[in-house]
């Protein structure tokens, strides 16, 4: 006799579903964003794979707004996102890192109520030496009131974001986001074409094993930071040294952090004195990932979802990954003017906000 039992596979599709009915109020044009986003992440995963067979690797002669030298599949990527995105009518603007202004939903489109900002390929640059790479977004709420999106719908704390996510394109490809219920993986199956539910709920680690920085800034780092990494790494005698690890990518390295416990540094330097990671592009809707699996984010001074921003392009030290690591950070004096946005607060974590319905 033959029973029907519910099966164990959960779409991406489907988990959204169930995630939104929780939430009666909710329109479905967040459910909309991520199912788009999960699309472009799905068009970009079948470009990356097929990088080393088309005229598609290495750089192009154009050099993008952070006065870095574009990759061609920066552009591609760049290009499929916002095509998977602009006619929806779910958004009213996005920003990506590789665009210097708004991009605008072009006349004739419905303008939704959400903003995106993306890094379409973080990490591009190791494509060529087949380095894991990822795609990295962050979703807030319009709050102008005009029919379109402005500057300030984007210039908004982290702690405002409604969703967050990355695809890293690795070994296999995988999906992560939040919409401050958790955070959730997904793993897609080439097979059939379909993200499928494959890391519930989760939790970084509270033991860490990893500690991933560029060690090359060593001689570039004031003294409390090179403190705090012989600290990390057990030379000063108070505890066991994590492992280091450090892939260059920024995706590879949190997404590594995020599931066997660890903590990614990108400390402010002498040459770098503001940091050198995007605000809006990277560290915030990390952060807000990390804090959704149990970690935390700072800039070295305060929460980084606390963060006002003042431009696009903002730039900001990082420390990221396990709570008890990254709360060692404020035991070391850092220099303030690493400091942007919030005022200094040392020894103490702000509350972590409520969680915001996904809509």
């Amino acid at each position: 006799m033959v029973r029907h039992t519910a099966t164990s596979v959960v779409t991406i599709e489907r988990f959204i579903i169930e995630q939104e009915r929780m939430f009666p109020e909710a329109t479905g044009e967040l459910s909309g964003i991520l199912y788009d986003m999960a699309l472009a992440g799905k068009m970009i995963a079948n470009k990356v794979r097929s990088a080393g067979l088309a005229d598609i690797l290495g750089a192009t002669s154009d050099v993008n707004v952070q006065g870095e030298v574009q990759q061609k599949l920066d552009v591609i990527s760049n290009e499929i996102i916002v095509k998977a995105f602009d006619h929806g009518g779910r958004l009213c603007a996005m920003a990506s890192e590789e665009e210097p202004d708004i991009i605008h939903i072009p006349e004739g489109f419905r303008a939704g109520k959400y903003v995106l900002l993306f890094d379409p390929l973080d990490g591009s640059s190791n494509i060529d030496v087949n380095v894991p790479v990822g795609t990295i977004f962050s979703v807030y709420q319009k709050i102008t009131r005009g029919a379109r999106g402005e500057m300030e719908d984007m210039l908004q704390p982290g702690r405002r974001q409604v969703a967050a996510g990355y695809v890293i394109y690795g070994s296999s490809t995988m999906l992560v986001y939040t919409t401050g219920q958790g955070a959730h993986g997904f793993t897609l199956d080439p097979s059939i074409g379909e993200f499928l539910l494959s890391h519930p709920n989760i939790q970084i680690p509270a033991r860490a094993r990893y500690l991933s920085v560029n060690d090359a800034y060593e001689q570039d780092w004031p003294e409390p930071t090179r403190a705090l990494m012989r600290r990390y790494r057990g030379l000063d005698g108070q505890r066991a040294p994590l492992n280091v690890r450090y892939v260059g990518s920024l995706v590879a390295d949190f997404h590594r952090n995020l599931l066997g416990g660890g903590v990614f540094c990108y400390p402010a330097n002498e040459k770098s004195p503001k940091g050198k990671l995007r605000l809006l592009y990277e560290a915030n809707p990390l952060a807000f990932i990390a804090e959704q699996a149990g970690g935390l984010a700072t800039n070295g001074y305060g929460r980084i979802l606390d963060v006002q921003p003042t431009e696009l392009h903002e730039r900001t030290p990082l420390y990221l990954g396990s709570k008890a690591e990254v709360e060692t950070v404020s035991e070391f004096p850092l220099p303030q003017y690493v400091a942007p946005g919030i005022p200094e607060r040392r020894g103490s974590r702000p509350a972590t906000p409520a969680p915001t319905p996904a809509s």
